[in-house]
């Protein structure tokens, strides 16, 4: 009792302290022309991210999360709040971890998306306080086939989301009064929800109710004409999966409806990707907001805002698939977790390219290195070199994107040279390409560029490992650069340093491993 006694004479003067600071605009996502922002300050924002192991979130090992941030040039940290920790006993909430990672995220300036570990993490229910654990004949689990309870939480367990509905809006309705300055951008409601094994509950009640009709708002959004189907009739083969999608949607969905009800911040739930070309049920986990059933879940759960992939897949046309199929007109995309190595960095361009309003590699704090990982700071180098590059231009970018001037790409297998086309200009992306002689590709694929377009013939360049050049879309003409000019970003602004010309400018624009900007003024001849 004391314990609790003690947090909350913290939490009241923390609270009173808060009230003394300016109460920032929440930050929303807004839509235009198909695109999103995340406006964050009443402007759009680019989450440079990354996300901490799962049991970073303690004093003891934040100390090793801060300094892995700062390496990393990062603006936004990634970092879960546990239930177990935050409601130790039924009713009673701990807030000393919120308020620590809020306190400190201030002092190292950095914005945070905090992860709401609850029912589930990674299709099982063991962030679920000690006192839910010992009671599973009231908040029960997922049943398979045989009758046998699995290392899964069951979506129809009405008093495991009772419990998560009341902590959760407990976390939001705090996170609301102990953070005007907004220093938390995004919450995410559970974490890759879902059951790996088995595709769906076998219990009685799941059954009764996969026998039944499906719901209208499911047919509609799935573009099924019966209206009187049930599950196997509507879905064939993908009913079971689909089936658990709603169910597990319809969950999360009441969930985060009720957090967003005392705190409007944006939410968002994450998905254990499938293979996007051979993802048969069975071979991933169900349930979650896998790319097949985007649809279910946004009509099962309209609180949330943004679906996202945590793509760990590693092959170029399957990580490509998925950003792709998560950049929808009902959906912003956002990479929340990733492999942070060198052959996956070159994606967050690829990203941006889809305008992307984040992207964040997983595991990059000091917290639990590798032995693969054991030298020095090389598992961070990939995302901190991408960082120091976009970092200084982030509101730029931002806005640029959402204005649709921008685009970005990143080298694959067997590609030397893309074109992006803009208007009157293409841009020439070319990989491994030295001095005059013809592009042959980088020898591992490492390359990416990014081009904006700031006026009609003047550009915002820049990229890694890669040369960009251009040439008028119309016939017969062709390309002079009438001033490159080499600057840095101060406090949010181009500044000029130098003209390049010569060796810099004859066969195109250069960029190698270090962070390098262009301001690109062109004409025709």
């Amino acid at each position: 009792m004391k314990t609790f006694i003690i947090a909350g004479i913290l939490a009241a003067y923390s609270l009173a302290l808060q009230s003394q600071v300016k109460e920032h605009p929440i930050p929303r996502l807004v839509q235009q022309d198909g695109r999103f922002a995340l406006l964050v300050d009443g402007a759009p924002y680019l989450i440079l991210g990354a996300q901490a192991h799962n049991s970073s979130d303690w004093p003891a090992t934040l100390p090793k999360v801060w300094s892995a941030m700062e390496y990393l040039h990062a603006n936004t940290l990634e970092i879960p709040i546990y239930w177990e920790q935050f409601e130790p006993q039924q009713g009673k909430f701990d807030y000393t971890a919120m308020d620590t990672v809020l306190a400190q995220a201030r002092e190292h300036h950095l914005h945070l998306v905090l992860l709401w570990f609850g029912t589930w993490k990674n299709g099982s229910q063991h962030y679920m306080p000690e006192w839910m654990k010992l009671q599973p004949e009231r908040y029960f689990h997922v049943v398979n086939k045989n009758g046998e309870a699995v290392d899964s939480p069951s979506p129809f367990a009405t008093a495991s989301l009772d419990a998560d509905i009341h902590a959760f809006t407990a976390f939001m309705r705090h996170l609301k009064a102990a953070d005007p300055e907004r220093t938390v951008l995004l919450v995410q409601v559970e974490n890759e929800t879902g059951t790996w094994g088995i595709v769906r509950d076998y219990s009685p009640e799941a059954q009764k109710l996969f026998d039944g009709p499906v719901p209208a708002n499911i047919l509609n959004a799935m573009n099924k004409a019966s209206s009187s189907a049930n599950w196997q009739d509507a879905f064939g083969a993908e009913a079971e999966v689909c089936f658990h999608a709603w169910a597990v949607a319809t969950y999360v969905g009441k969930v985060a409806a009720a957090g967003k009800a005392v705190y409007g911040l944006p939410l968002y739930a994450n998905a254990a990707l499938r293979d996007p070309f051979k993802g048969a049920p069975g071979s991933y986990e169900s349930g979650g907001p896998t790319d097949n059933v985007l649809s279910i879940w946004k009509a099962a759960a309209p609180a949330i805002d943004i679906l996202a992939p945590d793509i760990y897949l590693l092959d170029t046309a399957s990580y490509l698939k998925v950003l792709q199929l998560y950049h929808r007109a009902d959906n912003a995309l956002f990479v929340p977790e990733t492999n942070g190595s060198a052959k996956i960095a070159r994606f967050f361009f690829s990203a941006l390219g889809l305008q992307a309003i984040g992207f964040a590699p997983f595991g990059l704090d000091y917290t639990r290195v590798h032995p693969q990982e054991a030298s020095g700071n090389s598992f961070l180098d990939p995302t901190a070199q991408n960082y120091r590059l976009i970092g200084p231009m982030m509101r730029d970018i931002a806005r640029l994107n959402f204005q649709g001037k921008l685009q970005a790409v990143a080298e694959e297998e067997g590609e030397v040279t893309q074109t992006l086309h803009f208007g009157a200009w293409d841009a020439v992306i070319s990989y491994g390409a030295v001095r005059n002689s013809p592009a042959k590709g980088n020898p591992e694929p490492l390359g990416s560029a990014l081009v904006a377009q700031l006026k009609d013939n003047q550009f915002l360049v820049t990229g890694l490992f890669s040369r960009v050049d251009f040439r008028p879309a119309e016939a017969n003409k062709h390309r002079q650069f009438l001033r490159v000019e080499e600057g840095a970003y101060e406090n949010g602004a181009f500044k000029f340093q130098r003209i390049l010309n010569g060796d810099q400018t004859d066969w195109g624009l250069n960029f190698s491993d270090e962070p390098e900007v262009l301001r690109v003024s062109l004409a025709t001849y």
